[in-house]
């Protein structure tokens, strides 16, 4: 429930006063429970989240019959906010030249044959694996167009094609994000902004997302440990990662949540947040419990009705 005056003033951290409605709509990733997509809408349902985002390797045996899965959220009272690209027999190369009538042709298939039935408004999509060297121009020209394209067919089918930088993809740099959205066309192709991997990556989310506001189809929200706020670092690495697992839950301290949230408001945000964690890992708790963490900071932090 959404925190009392009294409460607010009690409390002693400062809340930014938003106003009381809101048509922000806030989901789980699937991703948390891996294959246990079942399990993850039941759950999701409880905590009060209102949709579900899974990836295409964990929803593999719903490929061909996604009404099934359809009239499971729906029972669930959950919406399917849309599916990640990738898995099996599908082919993600958006830098090379030679795989892009694949890549075009197996994600329009899964947009239209998957992703539409279900009425999403936007199609996030990853861009596969990072270049051993820094993506070049000529990559990157690559990416771009192939985006336009894509983006073009997507939006025929009413869906926003929203790639999502990501650390360790071609797109995990500022310079190359700028310079994609400068040669991408702002009619087809859109952006799902992630707060932990665009700090990762070097960014600023609140820049990022002020000066692509208009571009924004949907936004993942996770933390870092407090050390990457304002990082302007190289990226860590995987086996940093295979280490310490560098997604944190909210409220860890490396994401200014508060001020993105404003921002989000002020701008007449009316799109998805999806609470986007990986599964816990030994000695990070169970997932319950982690949901209930960020719950928790999304009702006392940010004034959530979750």
């Amino acid at each position: 429930m959404l925190l009392s005056r009294r409460q607010l003033l009690a409390s002693s951290v400062a809340i930014p006063a938003f106003p009381a409605a809101s048509n922000i709509r806030f989901a789980a990733s699937g991703f948390i429970w891996q294959n246990e997509i079942e399990e993850g809408i039941r759950t999701a349902a409880r905590f009060g989240f209102q949709g579900m985002e899974p990836f295409r390797q964990h929803i593999l045996k719903y490929l061909d019959r996604p009404l099934d899965l359809k009239k499971q959220l729906d029972a669930a009272g959950l919406s399917l906010v849309t599916c990640s690209n990738g898995g099996n027999a599908m082919m993600v190369d958006f830098i090379d030249p030679a795989h892009t009538a694949q890549t075009i042709v197996d994600h329009v298939r899964f947009a239209r044959d998957f992703i539409a039935p279900f009425g999403c408004r936007h199609f996030k999509i990853n861009l596969g694996r990072r270049p051993s060297a820094p993506t070049s121009a000529a990559q990157l020209k690559t990416m771009a167009d192939t985006l336009n394209r894509l983006g073009r067919e997507t939006a025929k089918l009413g869906l926003k094609l929203a790639p999502h930088p990501h650390i360790w993809s071609p797109l995990e740099r500022e310079p190359e994000l700028r310079t994609v959205m400068k040669l991408t066309d702002p009619d087809f192709v859109f952006l799902v902004t992630d707060t932990a991997h665009l700090t990762l990556g070097g960014m600023d989310p609140v820049q990022i997302m002020t000066d692509y506001y208009p571009r924004i189809a949907a936004v993942h929200f996770k933390d870092t440990e407090a050390k990457y706020r304002g990082y302007r670092g190289p990226t860590p690495t995987q086996e940093e990662h295979r280490k310490v697992n560098l997604y944190k839950n909210l409220g860890a301290g490396g994401v200014d949540f508060p001020t993105i949230f404003q921002l989000l408001r002020k701008r007449g945000y009316q799109g998805w947040i999806t609470l986007d964690l990986d599964p816990p890992r030994p000695g990070e708790g169970a997932i319950e419990e982690n949901l209930e963490i960020n719950r928790k900071y999304l009702r006392e932090r940010l004034a959530v009705r979750i």
